[in-house]
């Protein structure tokens, strides 16, 4: 397991970044020179010269060529998205797989840009190291070992998972987690654990479109809360909301929520454990995303602040390391021992190969060097995109803001629905995910979901241009419409 104790640079950087958050460096300010820096920090040039890449290629800094390096500025320009969806407050039968089989359909063709898929691009995991890992590991392998890790996972993955766990400030008890299929297997565990058909589940405004398909199956209903594109859940809403409804458990994702990026910051993910232990509402947190930060430091989970053991944790490897070997876990707290159960009557096993094969790429000390490439690499694309949706779309289109991941959430112009939008950019080979998936009840029809985790992928640019151009033909169509009414 590799030592996550800051580099010499993460802390430089990571020192800077505060800096520039209390103030103390303004937008537009010159950062001290890589001398100055040196001789004040007692560190080489080298060290200052890779803290500065890492601000950079954040986003809190920019290099002006022959000048330094400067803070740049962080005020959102005028078309990104900042203000919350209002969604109903009534609770809502679920119905969207159908919608979202189709679209899971098109990404599995090679020749569609994979500009609707949940997965970043396979060259970004170190797939090779894993094989090796997984071969070395299962040579080792005692017979009793295959049955002993049933159900319960293999003990190797599960001490370095509590290791990590407790580097970011979450101790967890020996039997509290438990290895599932996915972070999906351990979210829906955890969803039937603490619910019954007809009960009540709040999720947010827009949420992941799993979490949807994961109501329906179960026969639970949906209250949507407001949430903001850049700090989460509103609890203003949510504490509204837990006292109109009986409400059995709330599904959240507060570290860089699928669609939106919304990164909750850490006293308000206090305060929504606090709200909902005070009324025993569990809270299912899916944190698949939680190392795919954009910031120097990981954001820590809601489950940080759990005192009751009321904080269903739940997360992956599929997003950040292994896709396709589909090894999730959830730390269930209280409820730990019913998902065991659950889990034993389902599948009762996750694949002990996958779990060897991660269990050994972690020992021997390469995972959290993989992550900060992969997190520099997303974010330098997030921004590349960005950009070119501010150059292609029509004018009115808003776009978030987010504080890592690899997903952007467009707001479109009334003209253009995303769903026709969908349909017109599949016959010309670009697939997206259409707003309407991520609600109960279909609201988000201007609204579009783009995953850009596809850096060196040679089509994306003129994907976002042909996407771009078919909404403002949208547009442009609608106009003669609305001047003859």
């Amino acid at each position: 397991m590799a030592d996550n104790t800051p580099t010499r640079y993460e802390q430089l950087a990571d020192d800077m970044a505060q800096a520039i958050r209390e103030g103390l460096l303004k937008s537009g300010d010159r950062l001290p020179s890589v001398r100055q820096t040196c001789q004040r920090r007692g560190v080489s040039p080298s060290t200052v010269f890779q803290a500065y890449g890492l601000l950079e290629a954040r986003g809190i800094i920019e290099a002006r060529a022959r000048s330094g390096y400067y803070v740049r500025s962080q005020k959102r320009p005028s078309r990104a998205l900042s203000e919350p969806a209002v969604p109903r407050s009534e609770a809502t039968e679920v119905a969207v797989s159908a919608l979202a089989f189709d679209l899971l359909e098109t990404t599995r063709d090679p020749q569609v840009v994979p500009l609707g898929s949940a997965f970043p691009a396979p060259h970004l995991f170190p797939l090779d190291e894993l094989a090796r890992a997984g071969a070395r590991e299962m040579r080792k392998l005692l017979p009793e070992q295959v049955t002993t890790a049933l159900t319960v996972g293999d003990e190797g993955l599960r001490q370095a998972l509590r290791r990590r766990y407790a580097l970011q400030g979450v101790p967890l008890a020996p039997d509290e987690l438990v290895i599932a299929n996915g972070a999906m297997e351990a979210l829906n565990l955890c969803l039937q654990a603490v619910t019954s058909p007809g009960d009540i589940v709040v999720v947010e405004s827009p949420t992941f479109y799993a979490a949807l398909q994961a109501l329906e199956r179960l026969h639970l209903r949906a209250v949507e809360v407001a949430t903001d594109p850049s700090e989460g859940v509103v609890l203003e809403d949510l504490a509204r909301l837990v006292g109109e409804h009986d409400v059995a458990a709330c599904w959240f994702m507060p570290n860089l929520q699928n669609p939106l990026g919304a990164l909750m910051p850490v006293a308000r993910k206090r305060a929504l454990v606090d709200l909902l232990a005070a009324r025993s509402i569990p809270l299912i947190e899916d944190d698949v995303y939680g190392e795919l930060y954009a910031d120097v430091r990981r954001p820590p989970p809601a489950k940080a602040f759990d005192q009751t053991g009321n904080v269903l944790h739940c997360a992956s490897f599929s997003k950040c390391l292994a896709p396709g070997y589909r090894v999730g876990w959830a730390a269930a707290g209280r409820h730990a021992a019913q998902v065991l159960r659950l889990k034993m009557m389902t599948s009762l096993s996750t694949s002990i190969p996958s779990q060897l094969a991660i269990a050994g790429y972690l020992a021997q000390g390469g995972y959290d060097r993989h992550l900060r490439q992969l997190r520099e690499a997303l974010s330098t694309e997030q921004r590349r995109v960005r950009r070119l949706i501010e150059r292609h779309f029509p004018a009115g289109t808003r776009v978030t803001l987010p504080a890592g991941g690899y997903f952007l959430w467009l707001e479109l112009p009334e003209a253009v629905n995303a769903l026709e939008l969908h349909h017109r950019a599949l016959a010309i080979g670009v697939s997206t995910a259409p707003g309407v998936l991520f609600s109960a009840d279909r609201r988000f029809v201007h609204h579009l979901r783009l995953n850009v985790g596809h850096p060196d992928d040679p089509r994306i640019d003129a994907a976002v241009r042909s996407l771009g151009q078919i909404a403002e033909a949208m547009t442009r169509d609608a106009k003669p419409a609305r001047a003859h009414a």
